[in-house]
């Protein structure tokens, strides 16, 4: 399947609310399977990737329900999950994969675990390695590294735990699987990461410390069912914030998002940059910021985008790479090298669409370089499977010339099944 899409000469005008936080949707529902009681989510990411979570919680024997954006949740709590009759299928879901690794680490039984192709050429070893040690026993594909994969759980050993990678996936697992071991699990995060699982505890009546980079999790605590809401994404509101950017003329205000630290990294950029754009804390959901967030039409200049504060973006990378090719001046994306290891090689696709675009980009191990002023001219582009790229070719033809042809554009369902939708809408002639 394919989409044509060519928004040259219009505006995004308006405001909008984005769905719901894909990382805390996720979450929300594990921990809520994890408690005791009745658990409601309000304004629930219904994409692929979090039904994908609901379902394997299903299999597990978990009352789930979901009605629109709300889903519905009575447990007795994990120790009564009971062995999947079939194989639990992730789908694309990178995040139900890993962190459900974790979950899975500390139940007594035997489960088998698969995702689609995307996701089985995704590392696992970064997860089972800790949780192995804990007590663990799993085995996969590649030498135990990749899906296909077999877990059996049991009773586990508390360790701690320096995470090789910067990844709240991992760290969120070796977590998840702390508590269910016997006495105090520690994570050291060398840069922080973003810190939904560690609010969401607390969230469910969890205790949970951090003293600079460790963060120490009780095992066996009780955690309860709870009534919250799940903010809007704001990686899903980057990319209105991105054309908006891009687009002459445009202004647009986007309400009720997330704008937890850990996430707003893409603001502090575009900020150095020089995007216009205010942001404003509203309120507090559980203990998430919330606000919104006003943007126009910006004149970008090039920077450095490196260290500690790509962990903060890394989901925002390819809408970054687009507004640098139209930034006054040469911007440098380094230490990014878990790019590599997303949805796709992210490093390599951004550079293969943006070049074929039109643009200049030159692939670095870790990053890329990418000169500014670029005259985009469009074509026909794949998304390789991968929503946040489709995405973004979506946004580029805000500034092309001709039309951008997405090759495999249902990818996108995964985060934001309504994207060209909302988009349509906030799209006005000049």
């Amino acid at each position: 399947m394919k989409k044509t899409i060519h928004l040259k000469d219009m505006a995004l005008k308006g405001d909008i609310k984005v769905p719901g936080d894909k990382s805390m949707s996720h979450r929300a529902v594990i921990f809520g399977a994890l408690s005791t009681g009745k658990t409601v989510i309000h304004d629930f990411l219904s994409g692929e990737d979090c039904l994908r979570t609901i379902k394997a919680f299903q299999q597990m024997g978990v009352d789930v329900h979901q009605d629109g954006q709300t889903v519905t949740i009575d447990s007795k709590g994990a120790h009564y999950f009971t062995e999947p009759h079939d194989t639990i299928h992730f789908g694309n879901s990178g995040t139900t994969a890993r962190l459900l690794l974790g979950v899975l680490a500390g139940r007594p039984f035997h489960s088998v675990l698969t995702g689609d192709d995307s996701l089985s050429k995704r590392p696992m070893d970064r997860v089972t390695m800790p949780i192995q040690q804990m007590g663990a026993r799993t085995d996969g594909r590649s030498n135990g590294r990749q899906l296909p994969m077999s877990i059996r759980g049991g009773t586990l050993s508390p360790i701690e735990y320096e995470l090789p990678v910067n990844s709240a996936q991992v760290k969120s697992a070796v977590l998840l699987a702390g508590l269910f071991a016997n006495g105090i699990t520690t994570v050291i995060e060398p840069i922080p990461t973003r810190d939904h699982t560690e609010r969401m505890i607390k969230a469910f009546g969890g205790k949970i410390d951090r003293l600079n980079h460790r963060i120490s999790i009780n095992g066996h605590q009780s955690l309860q069912g709870t009534e919250l809401s799940i903010p809007g994404d704001i990686s899903s509101a980057s990319f209105y914030i991105a054309g908006t950017l891009l687009a002459e003329h445009s202004d647009i205000t986007i309400a009720e998002v997330g704008l937890n630290p850990t996430r707003t990294g893409i603001i502090d950029v575009l900020e150095e940059m020089g995007a216009d754009i205010q942001v404003e804390t509203t309120k507090y959901i559980g203990d998430e910021p919330v606000g919104s967030i006003h943007v126009q039409s910006s004149n970008l200049k090039g920077i450095t985008i490196s260290g500690n504060m790509i962990p903060r973006v890394i989901d925002e990378i390819p809408l970054l790479a687009l507004l640098a090719t139209q930034a006054e001046g040469e911007t440098l994306i380094k230490d990014a090298k878990e790019l590599r290891f997303k949805e796709t090689d992210r490093i390599k696709t951004i550079v293969q669409v943006l070049n074929t675009l039109g643009a200049n980009v030159i692939e670095l191990e870790d990053g890329m370089k990418i000169k500014g002023r670029a005259k985009l001219q469009g074509g026909t582009v794949s998304s390789y499977g991968d929503h946040r790229i489709g995405m973004m070719e979506a946004i580029a033809s805000l500034i092309t010339n001709e039309a951008v042809e997405i090759e495999n554009p249902n990818c996108i369902s995964i985060s934001y099944p309504n994207f060209f939708e909302d988009l349509q809408n906030l799209s006005r002639p000049l």
